[in-house]
């Protein structure tokens, strides 16, 4: 299923949202988006697109701390793919008691009742049977509906022919094959975090492994120097395998960064790769990058023998929760 899943997912950019209750709908200057795992990445990668998106991603309870001034001026954007996330649904709570202008994106459950229970306006994304994190395609489209940004949709759609998921298979599965007994870090630019941060967690939940990111310039600063090997502590960075994620578009004093950074890593016996990122438009690399990271997740956990698209740990978490 999340081979096929990763196959399909150029088909999610042909999808067009909706806003139903669109009379109820205030498009306000500023968003916050309220959402937990799978459902944020969404908003996490339209900030690496257009950083100029006046958004904040809030993944908590309640809503974040800002003045009821700002408050004023801001639509709440309650995602959850499931519907039903704890979190969520304490943030919308709030909102609709401060009298927030508020609209709801989700595939079903609880918040799509609450939406047309209340008129509020909603969004409701196509239920395909596919895990929150495999279905980024529906939620970057709701969001450049919900924020109307043309050139942003418009980009988005073109998506559909640019996206070739098979032809990324074979190197998601040679990388799989090289991670073998090990833990990815993956580095990128501070304009590519939630790239990062995206491959990281495909590593986590579909490929079922430990997994960390971080970003340059800051690295710099302090992570690196904790692989400076030494004798005495090589069995520490034994298990590491670092995966660099290239970008020409990146500041060219970040490339310089990486570069040498790279060299000083294997200088130290590190396990380093590098990877490019491929496409003409932004959105193109980002998600030719992702696809790529969802085909070595798959492969990593197929050859642990895992089973890589549900995550027993999270509903085991979900239920102890409610006791």
């Amino acid at each position: 299923m999340m081979k096929e899943a990763i196959k399909q997912f150029y088909q999610q950019f042909s999808y067009v949202p909706k806003i139903e209750n669109k009379n109820n709908f205030k498009r306000r200057k500023n968003f916050i988006v309220l959402g937990m795992g799978g459902s944020h990445l969404a908003a996490d990668i339209l900030l690496s697109y257009n950083p100029s998106l006046n958004i904040i991603i809030h993944s908590d309870y309640g809503l974040p701390r800002i003045s009821e001034k700002e408050l004023a001026k801001t639509t709440v954007i309650a995602s959850s793919y499931s519907g039903n996330t704890e979190e969520v649904a304490s943030g919308l709570d709030e909102a609709l008691k401060k009298n927030v202008d508020v609209i709801v994106l989700a595939a079903g459950g609880r918040l799509i009742e609450t939406a047309k229970e209340k008129k509020l306006a909603y969004i409701q994304m196509p239920n395909i049977g596919i895990q929150p994190r495999s279905a980024l395609g529906f939620g970057v489209k709701a969001l450049l509906k919900i924020m109307n940004s043309k050139e942003g949709l418009q980009e988005a759609k073109e998506l559909k022919k640019i996206l070739k998921p098979v032809e990324y298979e074979k190197q998601g599965r040679e990388l799989a094959a090289r991670l073998k007994d090990l833990v990815p870090i993956i580095y990128a630019s501070n304009k590519n975090k939630s790239v990062a941060y995206n491959w990281k967690i495909k590593f986590n939940e579909t490929g079922k492994i430990p997994a960390f990111y971080n970003v340059l310039p800051e690295l710099n600063h302090n992570e690196m120097t904790g692989f400076d090997v030494k004798d005495v502590s090589k069995q520490l960075s034994d298990k590491f395998y670092f995966i660099f994620i290239k970008d020409s578009a990146d500041d060219e004093r970040v490339q310089k960064r990486m570069n040498i950074l790279a060299k000083l890593y294997q200088d130290r016996g590190l396990k380093v790769d590098v990877i490019e990122m491929n496409g003409e438009k932004r959105l193109a690399r980002i998600f030719s990058s992702l696809i790529l990271a969802d085909w070595a997740a798959v492969y990593t956990a197929e050859q642990y023998g895992l089973e890589s698209e549900q995550v027993p740990m999270v509903e085991e978490f979900k239920d102890l929760m409610k006791k």
